[in-house]
């Protein structure tokens, strides 16, 4: 079987979007592809067909193979919930919390599991795309590494390198890891990938040879900028857009842990939506329709954040005013009257008065519910979406529900007046028929039709544009394919 690694010269330079492109265009060819990520670092997880999380970028790159994402695509998947810890997830379960440096000196730990999940993988498919995580040229985490070179060395996966020539330096990021590299770190590497180029090509035709010139690797191509990739969930970095003078303004908070953000993604793709990303240091904005609360990896730290920017009271003004708010997850547990974590599950233990707009309370305690979820909102229109969260939410709040789900269970909470409200479920926006009964609540016409369509096609056109930049034979012949399924 074939497999082909794309490592990077840093975070964000464009690996992951270049790996879902790549899935469709070899998925596109008739070949069985799977993504697989040995090691992740993100807070937008995604719940899989065999009921554990992983990154919400393997996900996306599932979907690109049109097959079912397993946790065997991203065997470990770091949550920060804070700016020292996080949670480690090991074959989507939980197995508990890590600072840092204990996480350094114990990685190696996981490798037998990485090397497993990435043989079941590759046995069952005619390529894995493997996506690296940061940059392998960070020498001082090369001890008991699993997430690039010591991944690629222990299973024998070749490398191609990815440059994002963006944020400028290209030739001395690209030849700055050929020179610090370990040699035989370095002789993993076949080839290289310029991504993020705008303007003409033919200007850096001196640049690439350069490369070549200075590493002897193979130039593999330069991607353009590609506007396609608007379209598809971000997996750390939020888009932020100028206001577009749409009439319906939805704000939403950028909490300090924010997660799973791409519930946003269809809001921001419908023409009548201004939606507001209010970082930290600004206030809510007072012509807000609708205050989103998005979830997040740190229920108590950030309801914390949230009161030390203000964004409590700018909330309870938006209320007095009759605005609309509505939290998602964390979001949800916040609105309620209590959050308690009495076992530190994420973080120090402890308890804090929540912003009382909802009549419920959280403790942070159990199991970890993970699951699709699909029915229909009270308020009118079928959902599907999943559950990722901790904590059991109690109250008589819950007797006005927010949604049912098929299974005839309630979920989430209304107030009195209607115009409070949560849930657990993340990507409910992504239904056409639920995004426009809760747009229709704002007095706004949405454009309708489920965001997977959206994102589909985006592929597709990923797909396309990659198929020209890139030399795809020759990403074939290093992954090892003997055929691209090209007829």
């Amino acid at each position: 079987m074939a497999a082909l690694m794309i490592q990077g010269c840093g975070s964000d330079v464009g690996k992951s979007v270049l790996v879902a492109g790549l899935c469709r265009l070899f998925a596109n060819r008739g070949l069985r592809v799977a993504p697989f990520k040995p090691q992740n670092m993100s807070n937008n997880a995604a719940v899989t067909a065999d009921g554990g999380e992983i990154g919400r970028a393997q996900a996306l790159q599932a979907l690109a193979c049109r097959v079912a994402p397993t946790v065997d695509m991203n065997p470990v998947l770091l949550k920060p919930h804070s700016d020292t810890g996080a949670q480690v997830v090991v074959r989507g379960e939980v197995v508990g919390n890590l600072e840092a440096a204990a996480y350094q000196g114990r990685k190696g730990e996981w490798l037998a599991v990485v090397l497993e999940s990435f043989a079941r993988l590759e046995a069952a498919h005619d390529l894995v795309l493997v996506e690296g995580a940061g940059s392998p040229a960070e020498t001082n985490l090369r001890a008991g590494d699993i997430a690039n070179m010591g991944f690629a060395r222990a299973a024998n996966v070749p490398v191609v390198l990815v440059g994002d020539i963006d944020r400028g330096h290209v030739i001395a990021a690209l030849v700055g890891a050929h020179a610090v590299l370990d040699p035989d770190d370095a002789a993993m590497i076949k080839g290289f990938l310029i991504n993020k180029f705008r303007g003409d090509p033919a200007l850096f035709d001196a640049g690439r040879a350069e490369i070549v010139a200075r590493t002897g690797w193979r130039d593999c191509g330069m991607a353009p900028w590609l506007a396609a990739a608007r379209a598809l969930p971000a997996e750390d970095a939020l888009v932020f857009d100028r206001p577009t003078g749409a009439r319906t303004k939805i704000a939403v908070p950028l909490l300090s842990r924010i997660a799973n953000f791409d519930d946003l993604d269809p809001l921001r793709a419908e023409p009548a939506v201004d939606l507001v990303f209010v970082p930290p240091g600004s206030a809510l904005p007072g012509d807000a329709d609708l205050v989103i609360l998005p979830g997040t990896k740190a229920t108590l730290a950030d309801l914390a954040f949230l009161r030390a920017q203000g964004w409590d009271i700018d909330l309870a003004a938006h209320v007095r005013r009759g605005g609309r708010v509505l939290g998602i997850c964390g979001g949800f547990q916040m609105l309620g009257t209590r959050v308690a974590d009495p076992s530190g599950l994420e973080g120090p233990p402890g308890q804090a008065r929540g912003l009382g707009l909802l009549d419920v309370e959280t403790v942070l305690a159990g199991d970890k519910v993970l699951r699709p979820s699909a029915g229909r909102l009270t308020a009118g229109g079928r959902f599907t979406g999943y559950e990722i969260h901790l904590g059991r939410t109690t109250g008589p709040g819950l007797s006005r529900p927010f949604l049912v789900r098929e299974d005839g269970v309630p979920g989430g909470a209304v107030s009195a007046d209607g115009r409070v409200a949560g849930a657990y479920v993340h990507g409910l926006f992504g239904s056409g028929e639920a995004r426009v009964a809760l747009l229709a609540q704002l007095g706004t016409a949405s454009q309708g039709g489920d965001h997977h369509t959206v994102v589909d096609a985006a592929l597709d056109a990923l797909a396309q544009a990659l198929e020209q930049a890139f030399d795809i034979e020759a990403l074939a012949a290093i992954a090892g394919l003997r055929t691209t399924g090209r007829s």
